[in-house]
């Protein structure tokens, strides 16, 4: 690794503008952030998707790294903005969430599990406010909560099944009042989405006085303002607030900030971290979580429109094993050679090259190459994004790190030589709420409409007597297909979207629409990732 100083200093930071972690990690200081831009011209944002993931995902964290090494390479000031993983995929299915091979970010274990606690600090600082609930019912407040209607449950940074019901106070009169909760996930909280929309602390301060974290015995809200406690999370999350610089494997500089999931949360990185990149470089890549249907459809109609941000360009991430798998090949099978099944799953990857049209940006394919892939089989992707006019790119940068991703950077330059037009959202914010889920599902799942069930429609009524129905929509769903339905592979037709229940996150700003059968506390598989971590000799083994 470069010294990170050297590393700041392509950013036009020095030493007084960075709070030391250890000897390669950083937060860069408050200050920084108020100054503005100071190099010349419009930095551009170039946004990373991919098609519908296999379980082990298709490489965007590890194509945003080699890009941005790539566009590095070729002379270009760049940073990379990506989120902090979680330790639930890290002990859990995927592994690390730092890039693989020779794309990845440095210093990986370190980011991989504690980084510089950002993940800890808004655990501490969601919990604590659970607490203070939870000590307003046990000394009967004037607030007058009603016990089975705190909507603020408790959340933690692992995979853990046991903890998504739970039964909390049993402890007799010293041990609280006995009520129903649950966990959910840290990347879920609601506290989390907070703080990467948050324009700064002071917005931050806002949107948890304004989230709602219950009901009265009378039915009135409750909003966590009247909890007390919003100074002393705000103290929790100060250093929290301040994003990450961390470094790629070529010096590349990297911020690193905030991390919400996009099937259960939002899916992307702070706004303070993408204005960052934004504001110190010409070219901030960044990217959202699992397929374009889930992170970006969010990026956009939520972070985008939000924060006023606006990417020039869409790179896809798409490998051939996840197209494989679209066109009926089991998944223990995608690695042999099929350009009939590339071929059969092809109609996945033109969904979302549909999608990215809709918000009216222009598309660059990257493959992601595996040394599996054979020429025949890239062939088959090749043929079909020149017939839709679309630009393609074979990327080796896992293997060959930034030169193998210096084509995609030429095509990604390309792309963005011509401005684009202003993104257009898949719907107006005061537009109903069925009407909004109904864009969503038609424009970007390309299913036939919205059913609601029962207890949906009763949430519904509360939004709109609350008056929180002009909000934007998070939806909740499996990143395994663009439907409901986690087996529906390729691109599913003649299907509907129900949705089991609507949740207010109104300090995050926006309603949560859950879907099918998604948990906001996923569980361990049944061999975890975990197993194959260990410590040998002081150094940290087996994160992938």
């Amino acid at each position: 690794m470069l010294p990170l100083s050297e590393v700041a200093a392509r950013l036009g930071l020095g030493p007084d503008d960075l709070i030391p972690f250890g000897r390669d990690k950083a937060k860069i200081d408050r200050p920084v952030l108020l100054r503005g831009r100071t190099r010349p011209g419009k930095a551009k944002l170039i946004l990373v998707s991919a098609i519908t993931p296999t379980p082990a995902g298709e490489g965007k964290t590890t194509t945003s790294i080699g890009l941005s090494d790539a566009l590095a390479h070729l002379g270009h000031n760049v940073a990379v903005v990506l989120r902090e993983p979680s330790l639930g995929p890290c002990f859990g299915v995927k592994g690390g969430g730092t890039g693989g091979g020779r794309s990845r970010l440095q210093p990986t274990d370190d980011i991989n599990l504690h980084f510089n606690g950002d993940f800890h600090a808004i655990t501490s600082a969601h919990n604590l406010l659970a607490a203070a609930i939870d000590n307003h019912l046990h000394f009967h407040s004037d607030l007058d909560l009603e016990s089975r209607k705190v909507s603020w449950r408790r959340v933690l940074d692992m995979n853990d099944r046991s903890l998504r019901a739970a039964t909390i106070g049993l402890g007799g009169d010293t041990g609280g009042v006995p009520r129903e909760t649950g966990f959910d996930i840290t990347a879920a909280s609601e506290l989390m989405a907070m703080l990467c929309l948050a324009d700064d602390a002071d917005d931050l301060r806002r949107r948890i006085d304004r989230t709602l974290v219950g009901f009265t015995r009378t039915g009135a809200p409750v909003h966590a303002g009247k909890i007390g406690v919003t100074g002393a999370m705000l103290a929790l999350l100060r250093d929290a607030l301040m994003p990450n610089l961390v470094q790629t494997e070529h010096g590349t500089p990297a911020i690193v900030h905030g991390g919400p999931f996009a099937n259960i949360a939002h899916g992307c990185n702070s706004v303070i971290a993408t204005r960052a990149g934004l504001q110190l470089a010409d070219w901030a890549v960044t990217e959202a979580g699992f397929g374009f249907d889930l992170g970006a459809e969010k990026f956009f109609d939520i972070k985008c429109r939000s924060a006023g941000l606006d990417p020039d360009a869409v790179v896809l991430v798409a490998t051939l094993r996840a197209l494989k798998m679209h066109g009926g090949r089991p998944l223990d099978r995608v690695s042999e050679p099929d350009p009939a099944g590339v071929a059969a799953g092809l109609p996945n990857l033109e969904k979302h090259l549909e999608s990215i049209a809709t918000f009216g940006k222009t598309a660059v394919v990257a493959i992601n190459r595996f040394a599996s892939d054979t020429g025949e089989e890239i062939a088959v992707v090749e043929e079909a994004c020149r017939r839709r006019g679309v630009a393609v790119a074979l990327c080796e940068h896992f293997r060959k790190g930034a030169e193998g991703a210096v084509d995609l950077a030429r095509k990604v330059v390309e792309a963005t030589a011509t401005p684009s037009r202003p993104f257009t959202p898949l719907y107006e914010l005061g537009a109903s709420v069925p009407d909004k889920l109904a864009a969503i599902a038609t424009k970007m799942y390309g299913a036939d409409g919205v059913n609601f069930t029962g207890p949906a429609l009763k949430d519904l009524r509360e939004i709109e007597k609350l008056g929180y129905a002009e909000l934007p929509i998070c939806v909740a769903k499996t990143q395994n297909s663009l439907s409901d339905d986690p087996k529906l592979r390729g691109r599913p037709k003649d299907f509907k979207i129900t949705v089991r229940g609507l949740q207010i996150s109104a300090g995050a700003g926006f309603l949560v629409a859950l879907t099918g059968d998604i948990m906001r506390m996923p569980g361990l598989p049944r061999v975890p990732q975990a197993g194959k971590i260990d410590l040998v000799d002081g150094t940290i083994t087996g994160l992938t």
